[in-house]
């Protein structure tokens, strides 16, 4: 039987980074990834000032700042009239390396950390993580293979494989939480709003006269715009061209329609695991926490995982009781990911869909506030941008 030290279910930017986190520490890492070739759909496009950060030591950051667009101030704003908060991450510019959010698209962090892992891993494509036995010593896992089903003997397991993760089922943890009852609609366009929108950032939460919301999010030659769909109409109807094209026209009315590039539906969960760790088998990412896009936490808040467990797993490696580890791992990162990603996500998902006008210019108000009280706006962008997560995870013995 093969062996190696960790085999990861999931190749994506999570289970990724974590491999490279491994392979740095001289770990020997199985990755075990279920598509047969690169993936390019429509997933996260925000990187906070930590994570930038953290991936620099790595030879990361430089690829995904070159490959995306900063973007120094974000905002909440009222559409038309374009009444706005905008906050100036350059208050935290004390706290950070990279005072900005970045946008760029989660595959070219992929696309860098295979590059950067080319030849130094195992790479497992079209393959699953079908079952594991565990027992004091290590982890004996059965992987389905297009040439047929094989073993690796790890010292450790790591699911990364999502939402309905294959690993986390048959650990029997329940995924606790809920799925709204929305459904979003994300759609690419090139038109330059950034010409017709007044003082306009390339991350904007908009409230839309009247009714509803929608969010313009800039990425390198295109905007992605997230719509929040009528409730009176099933979700098919709302995807077709002309349906879309009057999402986009509901922005910037025009003369022409619309070049829609792409576009998906997505439902939204808030859910976590109610362990991250039993045994030497662990979950990081989708896998052991989901939550809403709003305020683009959840891969960022995956790739804080794969930090925290990497760490666990060199110094297990190295001969330190993995047990500990693994346990502070789960107290590190799964209230973090409890009280501050995922209450902030839902926290930023009601205010958008608030529809009050009145409740909504008082909200307004009190964000115009933060943003121009300097006393007051750090210690929001240190919460939003998620270093106080950060911080109050490492408190944690």
């Amino acid at each position: 039987m093969a062996s190696t030290d960790v085999v990861i279910a999931g190749g994506g930017p999570v289970g990724l980074c974590l491999a490279l986190l491994l392979a740095e520490a001289g770990a020997a890492v199985t990755v075990v990834e279920a598509e047969r070739c690169p993936t390019r759909d429509l997933r996260a496009s925000t990187f906070h000032p930590p994570t930038l950060d953290m991936l620099e030591p790595l030879g990361i950051t430089s690829s995904l700042v070159a490959a995306g667009l900063p973007c120094p101030h974000w905002q909440v704003r009222l559409h038309p009239s374009g009444d706005r908060a905008v906050f100036d991450l350059g208050a935290i510019a004390a706290d950070t390396a990279h005072p900005y959010r970045l946008q760029c698209e989660q595959w070219k962090l992929s696309d860098a950390l295979r590059a950067k892992l080319a030849g130094r891993v195992e790479m497992l494509a079209e393959a699953r993580v079908c079952g594991f036995v565990q027992d004091d010593a290590g982890v004996t896992v059965t992987i389905d293979t297009p040439d047929g089903r094989h073993d690796r003997r790890a010292a450790f397991l790591v699911g990364c494989d999502g939402a309905r993760s294959a690993v986390r089922h048959a650990l029997g943890l329940a995924f606790e939480g809920e799925t709204y009852p929305e459904t979003t609609i994300l759609a690419t366009t090139t038109f330059p709003f950034e010409q017709q929108l007044a003082g306009l950032s390339n991350v904007t939460y908009c409230w839309r006269e009247g009714a509803g919301n929608f969010s313009l999010l800039r990425v390198p030659g295109r905007w992605r715009v997230s719509i929040y769909p009528r409730e009176d109409a099933p979700i098919e109807a709302q995807m077709t061209p002309e349906a879309l094209d009057a999402s986009l026209q509901a922005v910037v009315p025009r003369s022409d329609p619309y070049e829609i590039l792409e576009s998906r539906p997505y439902r939204v969960h808030m859910r976590m695991a109610a362990r991250y760790a039993v045994g030497r088998v662990a979950l990081a990412g989708d896998a052991a926490h989901v939550n809403s896009p709003a305020g683009g936490m959840g891969l960022n808040g995956g790739l804080h995982d794969a930090f925290e467990l990497a760490a666990a797993l060199s110094a297990s490696l190295a001969g330190a009781q993995h047990g500990p580890l693994l346990d502070r791992y789960d107290r590190r990162r799964r209230p973090v990911a409890r009280d501050e990603i995922m209450s902030q996500a839902d926290r930023n998902r009601s205010r958008m869909r608030e529809r009050d006008p009145d409740r909504r210019r008082a909200m307004l108000a009190e964000l115009q506030s933060i943003a121009a009280d300097p006393a007051r706006l750090r210690p929001h962008l240190l919460r939003t941008s998620m270093i106080d997560g950060l911080k109050r995870a490492a408190a944690v013995d």
